[in-house]
């Protein structure tokens, strides 16, 4: 009879990580899309005042609508042609979007593109370790828990500018994995980071809470 406790308590343990999950996985790709925009403003804002950025703007705004809209394929066909045409900072946020976009639909062809924009040596560092953070997140559900760590764990080391984002996705794949222990160390090296962001530490203690439930006695 307790085995079968055990089971079920198991189960809804992945069901409250599953659920964290999806609560904040969009959070996750916004804080990269944010770093994404922060990285390439620049190189728009060069453009700015040039008809060729105005029309960027207008058609990348454009394909957005179509994304909002459902129409996915009509979405990816527009950044695609912005890839070819758009001045370089649309260009690149145009492909960044184009591989999330595909990703939505087919999860290894999505990781395949942001991998692509990852080996790219045109790209510049950081966006590639944005692109290599991206194709991570489509490979956690997907992948096994050795890819996933294979990708992540050299952006997780300190020093690295998006370490506690690739720690936060770590840490969810080993507690969808339930392998607690391991969870609990990636939330708290983002805990104790002090140049960790309030939210995501707040992210990790959340998980961490959860962790500590998990491997509470049970009555």
């Amino acid at each position: 009879m307790s085995d079968i406790f055990r089971e079920v308590d198991e189960e809804v343990r992945q069901d409250q990580a599953l659920a964290l999950w999806n609560k904040y996985q969009n959070l996750i790709i916004a804080i990269a899309l944010l770093v994404i925009a922060a990285t390439a403003g620049w190189r728009v804002y060069d453009h700015f005042r040039t008809r060729a950025a105005e029309e960027a703007g207008v058609k990348y705004e454009a394909a957005s609508v179509l994304a909002r809209d459902g129409k996915s394929t009509e979405a990816i066909a527009a950044w695609n042609a912005l890839i070819k045409d758009a001045p370089q900072g649309y260009a690149l946020l145009a492909r960044m979007r184009a591989a999330g976009e595909v990703g939505q639909n087919d999860a290894n062809a999505g990781a395949a593109a942001f991998d692509a924009i990852a080996n790219d040596a045109k790209v510049e560092p950081l966006m590639r370790e944005v692109a290599k953070i991206r194709a991570a997140m489509f490979k956690v559900d997907g992948g096994t828990p050795a890819e996933v760590e294979a990708r992540l764990k050299p952006l997780a080391e300190a020093g690295q500018p998006l370490r506690n984002l690739a720690r936060e996705i770590l840490g969810v794949a080993a507690l969808k994995r339930n392998d607690a222990e391991a969870a609990a160390r990636w939330f708290d090296m983002i805990v104790t980071d002090a140049q960790a962001s309030a939210d995501a530490r707040a992210r990790a203690e959340a998980f961490l809470g959860l962790v500590s439930a998990s491997k509470a006695p049970k009555s």
